[in-house]
């Protein structure tokens, strides 16, 4: 049954394309690194490595020399969905910035294809039933630098392309750019901004009319839609961050930030212009080699279904990290949906830096 409605919503999507939409590359929003996760993407200030680009490229230039691999798994609605994320940051021996390289993948296997299964007379033939994937890819290219050598502030870029494919049905690319910067005050705190489609993110679909129409007494179903370029709008996420040392083997790291969106969405201000939803989220660490996290994000205003009176969901998440020289494995566990969805998912990550090994 789950099958029969991602089929629903896919079609859906390119079936009722419009220029702009809300939830556009939605994939490339859920972020990567299982110290994030946990945080509830709290980590716009502070994330400092080879995950940066996923939540603030500006982050890329805390990678000061060697380099820094990572790769993240993840899967969704009882393993339906699966969610990779692969990459590779370098510190310039030019010394002038940090680059790195990233591979995001989102996708959705054995999905049952009924659009043949009704012929033209209006007969039901369960033998033309077939399978097909729907998949989502991003490749990113990120660069971060200090301005003027100034040591408290980042500026960092993506640079993105974009490739989606609906089994036969349909495939897209696109390409845009996101900007990011972090400032490093003298009292400790950290600020940090990420434009995400700063330029807006452009997708170009070719649609195959053959494989999705379907033609029954005369009367055709699933038509080729018109428009067939999407706009991704930008979004802002704003953060602030401080590292407490509670003592000398105990550090705490709280974040408490904005996500804006430019449209009007169930956040928790909404307006024609933009809706606003706040989210916060902490690490504490153990001797820089143990940490808890958690966090608190999604804040958005939904409606009870039983007794229809409005309430403010969350999405809460949590998690754990154990780094040994360097080498860090995280995880984290997430709800994947609002209002008390018991939906769970479940993140794993792995970083290997270079310089720990190295001194």
């Amino acid at each position: 049954m789950k099958k029969y409605l991602l089929l629903l919503t896919f079609l859906s999507v390119i079936g009722n394309a419009q220029i702009v939409r809300k939830y556009s590359n939605e994939f490339l929003n859920i972020g990567a690194g299982a110290r994030g996760l946990a945080m509830g993407g709290a980590v716009i200030s502070n994330q400092n490595d080879v995950y940066a680009p996923m939540w603030n490229p500006a982050g890329l230039t805390e990678v000061e020399s060697d380099w820094q691999g990572a790769a993240m798994h993840a899967e969704y609605f009882e393993s339906i969905a699966k969610y990779d994320y692969i990459s590779f940051t370098k510190a310039l021996d030019s010394k002038d910035g940090v680059l790195g390289i990233s591979i995001v993948r989102l996708g959705v296997d054995n999905i049952l294809n009924t659009t043949q299964m009704i012929d033209s007379e209006g007969n039901i033939d369960y033998d033309k039933i077939s399978k097909f994937s729907t998949s989502d890819y991003a490749g990113i290219i990120s660069y971060a630098f200090r301005p003027g050598g100034n040591q408290k502030l980042s500026v960092g870029i993506n640079a993105k392309i974009v490739y989606r494919n609906i089994g036969k049905f349909a495939n897209g690319f696109g390409f845009g750019f996101d900007v990011g910067t972090i400032y490093r005050a003298d009292s400790g705190y950290q600020f940090g901004a990420m434009l995400r489609d700063a330029t807006t993110t452009v997708n170009f679909w070719s649609i195959n009319q053959k494989e999705l129409s379907a033609v029954v007494n005369g009367e055709e179903f699933n038509p080729a839609p018109k428009d067939k370029m999407e706009i991704t709008m930008p979004k802002l996420n704003l953060g602030v961050s401080k590292n407490f040392e509670i003592n000398r083997d105990l550090e705490l790291l709280p974040e408490a930030g904005l996500n804006v969106d430019f449209a009007k969405t169930a956040a928790v201000i909404s307006t024609d212009f933009a809706s606003i939803s706040p989210y916060l989220g902490a690490e504490l660490s153990f001797q820089k080699m143990i940490f808890v996290r958690a966090g608190l994000n999604r804040f958005q205003t939904v409606t009870d279904i039983e007794d229809l009176k409005r309430k403010v969901s969350m999405q809460p998440s949590a998690g754990i990290g154990i780094k040994y020289k360097g080498l860090t494995l995280d995880y984290a566990i997430t709800n994947t949906g609002i209002g008390g969805s018991n939906y769970f998912s479940n993140f794993f990550s792995l970083k290997l830096d270079m310089r720990d090994f190295r001194y």
